[in-house]
């Protein structure tokens, strides 16, 4: 899990979530909520994809705070 702010400053969690299957390729996908409202419907962006949790968790701690907010921004974007 990983914290950044968007472009009004407010605090957003980058987490993972999985899909159950069958199939274990691809199963993890970045999914954004705002803090402190975990429970609140966030964007998943089920176009990033990872294979394992530990793949997903090493990725998420690398990407820089720039990186977020334009994932951020997409997926309001298609949500919207």
């Amino acid at each position: 899990m990983r914290e950044f702010p968007d472009e009004n400053g407010q605090v957003w969690l980058a987490t993972i979530r999985t899909e159950e299957g069958a199939d274990y390729k691809g199963r993890h996908f970045l999914y954004l909520v705002p803090q402190g409202d975990e429970e609140a419907v966030g964007h998943g962006l089920t176009d990033i994809r990872w294979n394992s949790r530990k793949t997903a968790a090493r990725t998420l701690s690398t990407m820089s705070d720039v990186e977020l907010r334009r994932r951020l921004r997409s997926a309001r974007v298609r949500g919207s």
